[in-house]
């Protein structure tokens, strides 16, 4: 990689940091600047504006969520044992790396296409989308349907499940609900209510 390359990937390194310390509102392009020891308008050179930059660094998560889904699932497991691998971890990434987990998801601050990049930056549609796509085969294998358009309101569905889990288990409010106590934590974590979750939207595993 090139010096350009390297002042680049830096930059989204202490980007990156940030967010997991103090959250997606401190990234800005002058903090950036003065953590990474360069002038103050030279993130502006790969970042043309705060939203790339923000782009940029949620794209590193979507790129470390899809490496541990990989590493988690194997093609020749059953559909939705394959599902279950994804969705557990989903939701453990969300309790492991919460500034960037609340960050990923947030198109409304995130430039989606990439029209906002510099030119040789990667669009972030680029790294969101596949994830989606494969739940959506997975789930059409799942329940037996001829097209995966025909299941992607069942995968859509099952993906804010899992999403609302991640959060309101990280505010405790799951641990309220079921064991009366937001402190505790149960053995198997959100698991069980994971597979409830699974069960509701498509079936009952095989036994």
């Amino acid at each position: 990689m090139d010096a350009e390359g390297t002042l680049r990937e830096r930059l989204v390194d202490v980007g990156v940091e940030l967010v997991l310390t103090e959250g997606s509102g401190s990234v800005g392009l002058r903090e950036i600047a003065r953590r990474a020891g360069v002038s103050h308008g030279a993130p502006r050179r790969y970042f043309p504006t705060h939203r790339a930059l923000l782009s940029a660094v949620a794209r590193r998560g979507f790129e470390e969520l899809g490496a541990r889904s990989v590493a988690a699932t194997s093609e020749t497991a059953p559909p939705r044992a394959q599902v279950a691998a994804l969705a557990r971890v989903y939701v453990a990434y969300a309790r492991e790396r919460r500034g960037m987990f609340e960050l990923m998801f947030r198109h409304d601050l995130l430039d989606s296409d990439g029209q906002s990049e510099a030119p040789a930056g990667p669009r972030l549609r680029e790294a969101t989308l596949p994830m989606f796509e494969r739940l959506v085969a997975l789930v059409a294998r799942c329940r037996g349907e001829a097209t995966e358009s025909s299941a992607a309101l069942t995968a859509a569905a099952l993906w804010s499940n899992l999403h609302g889990i991640a959060e309101l288990w990280s505010w405790g409010s799951l641990q309220l609900a079921l064991d009366g106590d937001p402190g505790k934590e149960p053995a198997d974590g959100p698991d069980r209510i994971v597979e409830a979750a699974l069960d509701a939207h498509l079936g009952p595993a095989p036994s």
